[in-house]
């Protein structure tokens, strides 16, 4: 496996590649991640990981200085599941006009309106952030197929939108949100909680297992199921962002003639937001 940092480096390596798989990471990889290395694995001859934190995705109150960075751990990781190349580049190198302190980058990716909403509207300029990165890293790599996991399903959609609007010829592949034992989904993010918290955390996906059960027992008062949701949270001591049911074509809002949905949900508990969905069929 080889470890790359620059572009033109990993763009020499690709050359004569004709089928190449790309999965985007920001790294502290976990079981989820791998699992999206082995379908990339599936569909490619070529699978390249990249690992890079973005910095223009994330806020000026988050983040991004105490997101985890284990890139030797990762590589281990990387290397055992069998990809071929990772690319792990520095801010300067996806940023030409980095000066150490600020990104310089003026020309960014407007994301579509669904992306306006949920998690868009608690972290404005993150998806800008997040589809500018793909559109540059797409650019770099030039995958025929990129494999995303349904955990952020509303960036998926996002990325989804990036390609077709911009007619660009790769295939999307979404991969299944991997969990813990308890239900928990797993994320980079999950190593900021205690013990305690960790155990608290699987409250999330049962409120929307909770949802889910009560539409396909009929019941379409979609906001009241969100009204309640939102009071048990909050009860048991979440700082709730949203809970929603969502059609899961667009994230418009969803209708009792909606038969695919997505219920979705974002809160903090403690100092960490964490996010979750379920997409079912009625």
């Amino acid at each position: 496996m080889q470890i790359i940092h620059t572009v033109t480096e990993l763009r020499n390596a690709l050359k004569n590649q004709t089928s190449v798989g790309f999965v985007p990471t920001m790294g502290n990889l976990h079981a989820g991640h791998i699992r999206l290395v082995e379908l990339a694995r599936q569909r490619a001859s070529c699978v390249v990981v990249s690992i890079f934190v973005n910095p223009l995705q994330f806020g000026a109150n988050e983040d991004f200085s105490s997101y985890p960075r284990t890139l030797e751990a990762d590589c281990e990781k990387l290397k055992a599941a069998g990809a071929d190349m990772v690319f792990a580049p520095s801010v300067h190198e996806m940023y030409a006009d980095f000066d150490g302190t600020h990104l310089n980058q003026s020309m960014t990716i407007t994301p579509p309106p669904l992306a306006n909403a949920l998690c868009g509207a608690a972290r404005p300029g993150h998806f800008g952030g997040v589809a500018t990165v793909v559109m540059k890293l797409f650019n770099i790599v030039m995958p025929q197929v990129a494999v995303f996991g349904k955990k952020d399903f509303q960036q998926l959609l996002v990325i989804k939108e990036l390609v077709k609007q911009f007619n660009l010829p790769i295939q999307i592949v979404a991969g299944e949100t991997m969990r813990e034992e308890s239900g928990l989904a797993m994320s980079s993010r999950n190593g900021y909680l205690t013990p305690e918290q960790k155990n608290t955390a699987a409250q999330l996906q049962q409120t929307l297992q909770q949802i889910v059960r009560q539409i396909k027992q009929g019941d379409s008062d979609f906001a009241g199921q969100e009204r309640a949701a939102v009071r048990a949270l909050s009860d048991k001591g979440w700082q709730v962002d949203y809970v929603s049911v969502r059609s899961a074509a667009n994230l418009a809002h969803a209708t009792a003639q909606d038969t695919h949905l997505v219920v979705l949900a974002a809160a903090k508990l403690g100092n960490t937001r964490l996010i979750d969905n379920i997409d079912f069929l009625r």
